[in-house]
């Protein structure tokens, strides 16, 4: 098996201020992950390009990126409370939106059996006109949005505990994109309940999966198994997109999800069956807990290069499971 990784140390030169959970540290994180792992020498690492403004306007207005690149070269400062730009932020949002057209790009060219963007400010809470959420730019909705103009069948998982709220709304009414979620309810930003299931053309193309707090690993495979991969397989899926946000670990001081590093690791082993090799590409959300997400970087990692790395064991026991199947039923409704 062949992992492509992209990063780039520009991406420490975007500032989201003093004591802000989405710093730097994380991608350092990353990188530790990575060396527990011993999984240096397996990787192939890729320098990310810049996304272009005809490649952004496929997920976002022009309106908004040009605001964000002349808020960025003044300066930059707070958008809202939880999101801050610094003079250099709109280059690494850029380049975090173009890290994964570069990587699909090399997988399509058979470089790689599937990729990871260790890339940063995360993207899955932009939505096609607003910069929230610690996110720019909506970095795996870019590169959706590529492949659907391609004509590809594009799934999107994301497992970040926060909903994907940007990720659903640029996608809620285009039945190319089947966007699935994951994630903790009630927390921000209040979205993705059980019956946002898309609308127009795109209906029965949203999955919303709202678990309680404390859910474990074992709900999510559950969730994968009966609900997820049933829905990606009928929507005839060719490239399989994750949003891998670690801050469903069970330390992350921002959640109260029950994960740990071995459930991340088998829930993406499952995802995996979605799309065949060289059409699967990770995308670094959250996780803030830099234990958390450097024992979870490295397992999932291992478990695309088909190594065991397992620091923590899974988890089991959790509430949840009648989310799970009300989620399908809402699925089977809006399908029918």
């Amino acid at each position: 098996m062949t992992l492509l990784v992209a990063s780039d140390p520009r991406f420490a030169e975007h500032d989201a201020g003093r004591g802000h959970p989405e710093r730097p540290a994380r991608l350092e994180a990353v990188e530790r992950g990575i060396a527990e792992a011993g999984l240096e020498e397996a990787l192939v690492r890729v320098a990310p390009r810049a996304a272009t403004d005809d490649e952004l306007a496929r997920a976002h207005g022009r309106d908004l990126v040009a605001a964000l690149d002349r808020f960025s070269a003044a300066g930059g400062g707070s958008i809202d409370a939880d999101t801050a730009m610094g003079p250099r932020s709109m280059e690494a949002a850029r380049l975090a939106a173009g890290a994964g057209l570069e990587l699909v790009d090399r997988l399509r060219a058979g470089e790689g059996d599937a990729g990871f963007c260790a890339v940063r400010p995360p993207g899955h809470h932009a939505t096609s006109q607003r910069s929230m959420g610690f996110c720019l730019l909506n970095n795996v909705a870019v590169v959706a949005a590529a492949l659907a103009d391609a004509g590809e069948r594009v799934v999107i998982v994301d497992y970040d505990a926060h909903h994907g709220n940007g990720t659903e709304q640029i996608f809620y009414d285009d039945p190319r994109v089947l966007f699935a979620s994951l994630h903790e309810w009630p927390l921000y930003p209040g979205t993705g309940a059980l019956g946002d299931t898309g609308a127009g053309e795109g209906r029965g193309s949203t999955i919303n999966v709202p678990l309680p707090a404390r859910a474990t690993g074992d709900v999510y495979r559950d969730a994968v198994a009966d609900l997820i991969g049933p829905a990606a397989e009928a929507h005839g899926a060719t490239w399989l997109l994750v949003s891998a946000g670690f801050d469903a670990h069970r330390a992350d001081p921002l959640t109260g999800l029950g994960l740990t590093a071995a459930d991340f690791a088998d829930v993406t082993g499952d995802l995996l069956a979605l799309a065949p090799p060289g059409r699967r590409l990770l995308f670094l959300e959250g996780g803030y807990d830099l234990d958390g997400l450097a024992h979870s970087t490295g397992a999932v990692l291992g478990r695309l290069l088909d190594v065991e790395h397992r620091p923590e064991a899974p988890t089991s026991g959790g509430p949840g499971a009648d989310v799970v199947a009300a989620a399908r039923s809402r699925h089977d409704q809006a399908c029918a």
